[in-house]
This record gives C-alpha cells, sequence and structure tokens, in this order.
C-alpha cells in the first residue's frame, strides 16, 4: 500500500520536476513526495521532497538535507535535486536515509522566493537595500519544519534518530532550525552555513557580516544539541576568517559546538564543501556521529571513506 501511495506521488510530481531540469542519473531511484509548506503569510505552498533510503527494511535514521541558495532566479528556478551525489553516497553507505527537500521557490516546489533577504551587492561591490537574514532563515525553517512532520508518517523513517545538515543558505536554516529543540533532532551539521555573498563582486564577504554573526549568536544562547560547522580554507563566499568569528560568537551562547576549518578545496570551491569528496570533511562529522550515539550502521561503512570519482559532485 505505502509502494502504491510512493508512485501515486511520483507519477503526479513528474510533469513538475521537467520544468526544473532533468534529474541525474544517480538521483533516478529517489522517491518524491509532495510535502504542504505552511508560509508566514498564511498560504501553503506545495514543496517536493526528494528521498533516497538503504537497503533494508527500516526503520533507518534519517538525515534532513537543505540545500544552498543559487543567486540567479534562472539558477533556482532549475535546481533539481537538493543533495549532491557526495552526500547521497557517504550516508547511504551508513544505512542513513537521505530526505531532500526542495525549498518553495526552488526548482519543481514552484512558489514565490520567500527566502530574498531584500538586500543586494550592485556592481561596484556595495550593498543596497536592507538585509534582513532572520527573515531568510525563518522562512527556511518553515521548509524544514514541515519535513520533520511528514517524517513522522513514513513507515521507513525513525524519527527519533534526525541529523540536520544544510549547505550555505541551507546550512545557516539547519542552524536556525537547531535552535528550536525540534522533537527526533539529535544534532546537526552546518556546511559553509550563511547569506548575503557574490563571490563575483565581493569574493570572501557577506553583505552584512555583522548582522549574521548577531544572528549566530542569538542562535548559539537557544541551542541544545550537538552540531558541527564546517567550513573550507577557500570558501569563495565568506573567505577563512568570517566563519570563525561567526562561530565563536554562536560559541559563546553555551552550546556544545564544534567548528572544523578544512584545507583548500582543491578545484577551488571551497564553498561547495559538502558536495566534494566525502575524504575531505567525512572524520569530522564521523566523530560528530560518535558523540551522538548517532544509530548508524558502521559495518556498511566503506573503509577507507568513499573518493569520488571526477565530476561525480
Amino acid at each position: 500500500m505505502r509502494v502504491a501511495a510512493w508512485l501515486v506521488v511520483v507519477l503526479g510530481c513528474a510533469a513538475s520536476v521537467a520544468h526544473a531540469g532533468a534529474r541525474p542519473a544517480w538521483a533516478s531511484d529517489a522517491l518524491v513526495a509532495t510535502v504542504a509548506v505552511h508560509e508566514a503569510s498564511g498560504n501553503d505552498a506545495q514543496m517536493v521532497v526528494m528521498t533516497f533510503l538503504p537497503p533494508g527494511p527500516g526503520p533507518f535514521p534519517v538525515v534532513v538535507f537543505s540545500h544552498g541558495r543559487d543567486p540567479s532566479a534562472a539558477g533556482r528556478a532549475s535546481l533539481a535535486v537538493g543533495v549532491s551525489r557526495a552526500q547521497r553516497v557517504f550516508w547511504l553507505a551508513r544505512g542513513v536515509a537521505v530526505v531532500s527537500p526542495l525549498r518553495p521557490g526552488y526548482g519543481a516546489s514552484a512558489a514565490s522566493d520567500l527566502e530574498g533577504a531584500g538586500a543586494s551587492i550592485d556592481r561596484a561591490g556595495h550593498c543596497s537595500g536592507h538585509a534582513d537574514f532572520r527573515k531568510a532563515a525563518d522562512a527556511a525553517v518553515l521548509s524544514v519544519e514541515a519535513t520533520l512532520q511528514w517524517l513522522r508518517g513514513q513507515a521507513w523513517a525513525d524519527t527519533s534518530a534526525v541529523l540536520l545538515v544544510g549547505q550555505s543558505a541551507g546550512g545557516l536554516a539547519t542552524v536556525a532550525a537547531g535552535a528550536r529543540e525540534l522533537p527526533g533532532v539529535m544534532g546537526y551539521v552546518n556546511f559553509a552555513g550563511g547569506t548575503g555573498g557574490n563571490p563575483e563582486r565581493v569574493p570572501g564577504a557577506s553583505c552584512d557580516p555583522g548582522q549574521l554573526q548577531a544572528l549566530y549568536a542569538d542562535y548559539g544562547r537557544s541551542t541544545t544539541v550537538p552540531n558541527l560547522w564546517l567550513y573550507a580554507l577557500n570558501d569563495q563566499y565568506w573567505g577563512p576568517a568570517m566563519p570563525r568569528g561567526w562561530h565563536a560568537a554562536f560559541a559563546r551562547g553555551g552550546s556544545p559546538t564544534t567548528f572544523v576549518q578544512a584545507p583548500a578545496v582543491p578545484d577551488g570551491d571551497g564553498h561547495g564543501l559538502s558536495r566534494h569528496a566525502p575524504a575531505l570533511w567525512a572524520h569530522a562529522v564521523d566523530e560528530l556521529l560518535a558523540r551522538l550515539g548517532f544509530p548508524w550502521d558502521a559495518a556498511t561503512a566503506p573503509r577507507p571513506v568513499l573518493r569520488m570519482d571526477p565530476g561525480g559532485t
């Protein structure tokens, strides 16, 4: 019966997913569902959620992965899958289900852009408008909460063992969600979290880094779950120093938190650390899982940690 329900959802979503862009071959086995997100405006937006299940009957521990934000409307509209192949490989090898919501305003989750912070960087590198990063983060958290509520109705999901993971704007959303003590969330991993950047116009800087630092400090005062912050030395959005300041402000709140600055990513794409070879970040993540007592299946994890082939991100 559950398989039939999934089939109906997949067929119903096929047309809308096609508009977003073709899914890569490695994501062809995704189970696709549609989840309602109750927005701050009172409206309900329809969100596409893709799920990748490991072998076996379950129930499985779950990673909810929050994607980043392309600076262009065209890039956001073309998003086909919200999680990278590297993340999929890493978690499935550990017996962990991967749930990847495409938040409203991205890809096939057609809706207004609710995560715009209200500011931009002009060609001269100056911020224009008034940024409201908290509003952008709050909008993204609604999608995380809707995904968690949907998970509670899935027989394959162990909803007492959920890890939040996010990239860039999704990393900021993950930090914001982690501050809310959501049921079943044991901890989180923030890859390159932040917003308000433009590496072409202002490399290594956010539009308003002080506002982000204050926001992270606020989240740190209400976060009790263990968490890991991962940034590469050559993050082209935030640079090497800014993330350390953000994390220091967060850590002053007393959260059980760890900051790891990974070495420079060889191809220069340090901001995309989460989609690069697990060998760059797996050790730190596995240490967090051990501290959490997260019920991943160590017997299935490859040794040594899988390295991705070129072009496999």
